[in-house]
């Protein structure tokens, strides 16, 4: 119920057949509450017709492919010297990193989301809720 405006955004994009494929994937999906952050006005305008790539763009960049658990990612960061990147099905890049028990997100533009909600797993792979939208470059 906290994801409701991600589930809108993700049918206005046509990505639904997408997400539903095989995978795997890992999604790290934006709340509710994290769409509200952004600028008024924003998803009203997102999810018109003439916006569909931008929506897809936003959309396909908190997509990894794989089935990366919380476990596993933050392995990742610490292997990483505390610190991993991730190539997103948009093809830009997330920097994650912790921030005690919790998994930080940096979007190409600088903003961060935190982890609030780890390893929802599905058929085709695992869904961590996030606090922010995450913005490629």
């Amino acid at each position: 119920s906290n994801l409701t405006t991600l589930v809108t955004a993700v049918k206005a994009a046509g990505l639904v057949d997408t997400l539903s494929g095989p995978g795997p994937f890992t999604v790290f999906a934006p709340t509710n509450d994290a769409f509200e952050k952004l600028p008024a006005g924003t998803v009203d305008t997102l999810v018109k017709p003439e916006n569909i790539d931008t929506l897809k763009k936003i959309l396909t960049y908190h997509v990894v492919a794989g089935r990366i658990t919380a476990q596993k990612l933050s392995g990742m960061v610490k292997k990483g010297g505390g610190m991993a990147t991730l190539t997103t099905v948009e093809g830009g890049k997330l920097t994650a990193k912790m921030d005690g028990d919790n998994i930080v997100l940096t979007d190409e533009k600088g903003g961060t989301a935190t982890v609030t909600q780890t390893n929802v797993f599905q058929s085709n792979g695992v869904v961590h809720v996030i606090d922010s939208v995450l913005m490629p470059s």
